[in-house]
């Protein structure tokens, strides 16, 4: 029998899903058992928690944005300026009157002249306190002006009215939420006190005028009654900031508990009253006692804060400063209970849901980066998938790729946090499928094809295609992504030494060829596919001889850095020679292949120097080997193996413990024995023994490898060579012969009951037949 069985064979899927006919089952069983994959490029884990890692190409990176900074109140906006940051020249004329559009609070007047009789001037004071009143408080507060109106919208639950919130008969619980009440928070007088614009600054007493309390606003007398809002105001948000500036400025040790205890009070009232977000318009007296408290360092104080000014919808300074604020504490792991505790999540979400890179972008990037850290914690990345974070992270993925040239640095930078965080998330099972629903693969191609010269970036999306092209869903998603093969080729050309980097995109390329004919040839036929993949192959072999005649000369105890790097570089090959051996199953690639005398010499190269070394690396060893299974079809090839005597290194793998290192050298043994010369040479290098030894060993427990190590024996010799084979040698196969061909004893071994149907069609269609021809 001259013919070979197929080392590995293409996958058909099963047209009657109901039954499956015993060839059905056999082409499972070798899709199953005999595709190899490697194991998965080790990733280690991110060392001390920085915005760049320490292997990053940004590390020497002067302009880089820092990892380190100190945030105190000061550095939040308290004037009004434009968010750009540039200020603004003195005005060598007349003044003019502001552009309501750009003021922190659009629904408030421009200054009015008094209306009344002008009466006799009352001094400095006087002047002063009148100027202060036609200001408004915002113009001395947190600036806003460039705010994109969309950030931060959050979901708004049903709220009490203005008017239900502003009823006399209306208190505060113990939590500051408000609650029915018999009696009357003012009496009929004070509400004819209506708070006029807020200046933030204490005016003097006079006669006519009450002195504002906290900096929080003015009152002045008026014919009608104070705006539901300023009811509100009065009546239960002053109380509450007045009260956190009386607990800031005591020492006592519970102060913090306190200070967190009344932001949450703060945050539901407001939201009780529908004054979150920007509609509040004495919100700037919030902003600076929120500012204020951040002097205290406390992270958890911080959190509250943040969580609190984000439902208030800062921007421009006030934005950067809030998270810059967050990434400073996600920076600590210790810290991260906060974040299980206190829902800020949504809040970082929103930003990366409705940021824009050309107005907060710098904002973007400290939010993305916390992100980063946290989905290192498995509880919060449960928390991040629970609350649509890969939908977002698609949806800031395509806002990314269209950004101007200007801003192509900067968004750069925020995407390698971005693809930092989806490297996270692709760990977990429950991300998988919606890495597919969403398109984030197709996302992360088109990110690749626009920052392809970005080694970080390109680094982190091979990360994630190495883990989600181990799942047959995602890998099937990124083989439907148009080009991605020749994506993936110009990735591998360009940066052709970052060995992690080279590693999984191999790794990658690998998977997608495992399985099906359909991507081998697709492969195969893009531009500069071999040349590629064959340059690769030189420069990396090179690599591992120069390396391990290092670690061989420094032996028993090399340097760990050597080491690391042969190991390295032999897992480099190991990647290389898998998608070479998948690329050969495809009819039409594998002579192709076999008449490349490059390939095929460096596949030699790779026998005899794992050979020579003894190398560790059996994976290596083992990916040549199926390469050469498929390639020895050809003649050509097999007189090429001869000459350079790989039949020895090969008849030597026989000896493995491994069942996959023995089916793959029975291939090529199978193949060599073809040749009547060939047969002789096998014999004196004791193929005949070793293949009785392997069927022996692995027979009943793989019927695919026994009918290959069949095989073989049949080529050597069932053509009339049976003398090569020894007295005892014959005696000792028909012997075992006999015993497989039993179905009752043969199937015996099985004990798994889901598995007897598989291993009876192994044995009837691939054992059996060669076995019986042997007895005979």
């Amino acid at each position: 029998m001259e013919t070979k069985h197929g080392v590995c064979s293409a996958f058909t899927p099963r047209r009657n899903s109901l039954r499956k006919s015993c060839a059905e089952i056999v082409r499972e069983a070798r899709q199953s058992l005999r595709v190899q994959s490697t194991q998965r490029p080790f990733t280690p884990r991110d060392g001390p928690r920085r915005l760049f890692g320490a292997n990053s190409v940004r590390g020497d990176h002067g302009s880089r944005p820092p990892s380190a900074f100190s945030l105190h109140s000061q550095n939040f906006d308290a004037n009004s300026r434009p968010c750009s940051g540039t200020r603004l020249s003195p005005l060598n004329h007349k003044p003019k009157f502001p552009d309501s559009s750009n003021a922190e609070e659009p629904l408030k007047d421009f200054p009015r002249f008094p209306i009344e009789p002008v009466e006799a001037r009352k001094g400095l004071a006087w002047s002063r306190s009148r100027l202060l009143k036609s200001v408004s408080l915002t113009s001395l507060l947190p600036s806003e002006a460039c705010t994109d109106e969309k950030l931060n919208p959050g979901p708004e639950p049903k709220r009490l009215s203005a008017e239900q919130l502003c009823s006399p008969d209306l208190s505060r619980d113990h939590r500051g939420h408000l609650k029915a009440s018999q009696r009357r928070t003012r009496s009929r007088s004070s509400k004819n006190i209506k708070p006029d614009v807020d200046s933030g600054v204490r005016p003097t007493e006079s006669g006519r005028e009450q002195k504002t309390e906290l900096g929080y606003g003015n009152s002045s007398t008026c014919p009608d009654e104070e705006d539901p809002e300023s009811l509100v105001w009065n009546n239960v948000i002053l109380p509450l900031l007045q009260e956190l500036e009386s607990v800031a400025a005591g020492s006592s040790e519970g102060s913090v508990d306190r200070l967190c205890d009344l932001c949450d009070r703060l945050h539901g009232t407001l939201a009780d009253a529908d004054m979150l977000g920007r509609r509040c318009k004495k919100r700037s007296g919030i902003l600076r006692t929120l500012f204020h408290l951040v002097d205290r360092e406390s992270a958890q104080l911080n959190l509250h804060i943040a969580k609190l000014c984000f439902a208030l919808c800062v921007s421009g300074n006030n934005l950067l400063n809030i998270c810059k604020l967050v990434f400073q504490i996600s920076r600590s792991e210790n810290n991260d209970i906060l974040f299980e505790k206190i829902s800020i999540v949504d809040s970082l979400l929103s930003v990366l849901n409705y940021g824009d890179v050309g107005v907060s972008g710098e904002a973007l990037l400290y939010c993305v980066a916390a992100l980063k850290f946290l989905s290192g914690n498995i509880t919060i990345l449960r928390i991040l998938l629970a609350k649509n974070c890969i939908e977002i992270a698609q949806k800031l993925l395509q806002k990314l790729c269209i950004v101007s040239d200007c801003n192509m640095t900067l968004a750069g930078n925020i995407l390698v946090q971005l693809t930092a965080t989806l490297r996270n998330l692709a760990d977990h099972p429950d991300s998988r499928p919606l890495f597919v629903s969403f398109y984030v693969i197709p996302s992360l191609c088109l990110v690749l094809r626009r920052y392809c010269e970005d080694k970080d970036i390109s680094t982190n999306i091979s990360r994630i295609f190495s883990k989600l092209s181990s799942y047959s869903e995602c890998c099937l998603a990124l083989a439907r992504t148009p080009n991605c093969y020749s994506l993936i080729l110009d990735l591998l050309s360009k940066h052709h030494q970052k060995q992690d980097l080279v590693v999984r995109l191999l790794f990658t390329l690998g998977n997608l060829t495992a399985k099906s004919e359909e991507p081998r040839q697709q492969l195969f036929q893009c531009n500069e596919c071999m040349p590629t993949l064959l340059r690769l192959y030189n420069s990396y072999q090179r690599r591992n001889v120069s390396s391990s005649t290092v670690v061989q000369k420094e032996a028993p105890s090399p340097r760990e850095p050597v080491a690391a790097a042969a190991a390295l570089t032999d897992d480099v090959l190991v990647k290389l020679v898998r998608v070479l051996a998948n690329m050969c199953i495809h009819p039409a690639v594998g002579p192709s292949l076999a008449t490349n005398t490059t390939c095929i010499q460096l596949l030699m190269e790779t026998l005899g120097m794992l050979k020579l070394l003894l190398s560790s690396s059996m994976d290596a060893m083992l990916e040549a080997t199926r390469v050469y299974g498929n390639l020895s079809l050809h003649k050509d090839v097999r007189d090429l193996a001869m000459q350079n005597k790989v039949h020895k290194f090969v008849v030597t793998l026989l000896d493995s413990k491994r069942a996959e290192m023995c089916f793959s050298a029975c291939g090529v043994l199978t193949n060599l024995a073809l040749d009547p010369p060939n047969r002789v040479c096998l014999t004196l290098e004791g193929a005949p023994a070793k293949l009785v030894d392997c069927l022996r060993d692995f027979g009943p427990a793989d019927w695919q490898l026994a009918g290959q190590a069949c095989q073989a024996l049949w080529n050597l010799i069932g053509h009339g060579s049976d003398k090569l084979l020894h007295a005892e040698e014959r005696e000792r196969l028909l012997e075992i012969l006999t015993v497989y061909s039993d179905k009752e004893e043969a199937l015996k071994w099985t004990q798994n009951e889901d598995e007897q149907d598989f291993y009876r069609a192994c044995w009837e269609s691939e054992f059996l037949p060669v076995a019986q021809k042997l007895i005979k």
